[in-house]
């Protein structure tokens, strides 16, 4: 028998739930949690591959390796994991972020499937909301055929974000390793047209959801507060953007951040003020589905998954 990759989640889904810690369970496709009366649940849009040069970057090398082979991870390439978030709290299904889609990298864009596997249909989703514009984040929300994959839904994007991407000076000013980046973004905006509305900064989006600027991963880069009742959690996107280097050492200046110098005040602020707040956190690249919490440690943070 051919198994295929749909086949292969529905397999591991049916499986049963493996045992995580308090709260919380994991299949190959998704890790659920309870915020308040509301549910979260990450579901796997796969990986990235890139070059180990993406994670380091300008690090100091040696340090670097050593915090490296103390997280366990080996040299060689750099394989993130992508981790979509689905807030289900009442007759809202709000999705942070909508995956790769087919045009980006192999390993990435099966966040359809991961839906169908927890038998979910697009259509039921009624908000898609984006930290930032980067194509494993964004073009996921257009299908095969050029139409919006959630099709019931409203697509919202922080304002300042939507403008860097449609501002034609940014093709002149960004990477030239992204200016693909800037093509794919605004060609997505024109296909989600009446569906994308743009939000400003602290401001609630969504009742019990707040944006939060966390910019210098891309100029307009958001987080999001969910709150429901007491309890809390944010969807920090790629403010942090690894489990290791990211925590140790977040004053380091990050590779995959269009301003490093920014991302890194920034990784500081907002590390500091999850572990102050004891506030878990769900991290688009962290791994077993980016839930856990943010701890202090000797020297830098440490990740507490779960």
């Amino acid at each position: 028998m051919t198994v295929t990759r749909r086949r292969l989640i529905q397999t591991a889904a049916a499986s049963g739930a493996l045992i995580l810690g308090p709260g919380l369970r994991r299949v190959w496709a998704q890790t659920t949690t309870a915020v308040g009366d509301a549910e979260v649940m990450t579901l796997s849009d796969g990986h990235l591959e890139l070059p180990e040069s993406f994670l380091l970057g300008e690090a100091p090398e040696a340090e670097a390796r050593e915090i490296l082979a103390a997280a366990g991870v080996a040299a060689g390439p750099y394989r993130p994991e992508c981790n979509v978030t689905l807030w289900r709290d009442g007759d809202r299904l709000v999705l942070f972020d909508a995956g790769a889609g087919p045009a980006f990298m192999s390993s990435a864009g099966q966040l359809p499937d991961a839906l169908a596997a927890a038998g979910i249909d697009p259509g039921e989703v009624t908000h898609v909301v984006f930290t930032h514009a980067h194509p494993d984040h964004l073009w996921g929300a257009v299908d095969d055929f050029d139409e919006p994959l959630f099709a019931n839904a409203e697509h919202l994007i922080g304002g300042f974000e939507l403008d860097y991407w449609n501002d034609p000076a940014t093709l002149g000013t960004i990477d030239p390793a992204r200016q693909s980046f800037v093509a794919g973004a605004v060609r997505r905006f024109e296909l989600l047209g009446d569906h994308l509305r743009s939000f400003g900064t602290d401001e609630e989006i969504l009742s019990g959801v707040i944006a939060v600027s966390t910019p210098g991963h891309t100029p307009g880069h958001m987080s999001f507060a969910l709150h429901n009742g007491a309890a809390s959690m944010m969807v920090i996107g790629d403010a942090v953007g690894n489990a290791h280097l990211a925590f140790a050492r977040p004053d380091w200046p990050a590779a995959a951040d269009q301003d490093p110098e920014m991302g890194a005040a920034t990784r500081v602020r907002l590390m500091d003020q999850l572990a102050a707040d004891a506030m878990p956190m769900i991290g688009f690249h962290l791994p077993g589905g980016g839930i856990g919490r943010v701890e202090r440690a000797q020297t830098g943070y440490r990740f507490e998954q779960g």
